[in-house]
């Protein structure tokens, strides 16, 4: 990674679905090893936005995208850029946890395995990496004599956990979290917080969320957004503090949205 610690940059990004234009001319730089919050009203873009850097939405067809996105320095629509590599680098979490419904244990290896079919584990190995995701999402002791069980048996909480835990395997650089508490309570909202704090200086977060005062417990930097457009980046409290633009500053103070 270059000198400015970025490790997402996009220039005049633009994508429609079919003729409606969704983004409009967004140029951004996420920093490397932070949590970076997408706010906004709902409709506004965040979420298409967040799906651009795994280049999911072209999963659902009558998309187009102009302009360029980097990751890590490379522009994900060069020609030898590999999904599969770059979905290995790029990790989702969605707004409600989605555990397989196979065991603890197999879930933490399935990427693994998906990814990397031709790779031969040992029954050591594989114990160890599921340890090792488990014990970074401070799952280790609850799960520990539970690996066999059902993932979708889990509390919400420790199910969005083990969602996270299952991208670690696959040593993701990034990772998009969409609305990543919003079917939690209180109690599981605070522990996924809690575990992002100490994940992020490990890898950089960026986040959708509609709750504004998570975006400002849990981000370094915040985006606002309006209408497809980015309208405000600025570190958290300034940009919930001291806005600079109108339309930020209603929505912040709650006049809109």
């Amino acid at each position: 990674m270059d000198a400015t610690n970025y490790s997402i940059e996009t220039e005049n990004l633009s994508l429609w679905y079919g003729n409606f234009q969704a983004l409009v001319d967004v140029s951004v730089k996420i920093p490397d090893g932070k949590i970076t919050s997408l706010i906004g009203p709902s409709g506004c873009g965040k979420t298409t936005l967040l799906r651009c850097f795994n280049r999911v939405n072209e999963r659902y067809g009558n998309v187009t995208t102009k302009g360029e996105i980097n990751i890590l320095g490379k522009n994900i629509y060069d020609p030898d850029v590999s999904l599969l590599e770059l979905r290995k680098t790029v990790g989702m979490v969605f707004q409600r946890p989605n555990p397989l419904p196979i065991s603890v244990y197999d879930n933490i290896l399935f990427g693994l395995r998906i990814h990397s079919p031709f790779r031969s584990l040992s029954r050591a190995d594989s114990d160890q990496i599921v340890e090792d995701a488990l014990t970074s999402v401070f799952l280790w002791d609850d799960l520990k004599d539970k690996l066999k069980t059902k993932a979708t048996s889990l509390q919400l909480e420790q199910q969005q956990k083990l969602c996270i835990a299952r991208l670690l395997p696959l040593k993701p650089q990034i990772i998009l979290m969409d609305e990543p508490c919003s079917a939690l309570d209180a109690k599981g909202t605070l522990a996924v917080e809690e575990l992002m704090d100490v994940l992020s200086g490990s890898y950089t977060f960026l986040i959708v969320t509609h709750n504004m005062a998570q975006a400002r417990r849990v981000s370094t930097e915040c985006i606002y957004m309006f209408l497809g457009e980015l309208i405000e980046h600025r570190e958290t409290q300034a940009l919930f503090d001291e806005p600079e633009h109108p339309k930020t500053a209603d929505y912040v103070q709650m006049r809109y949205g």
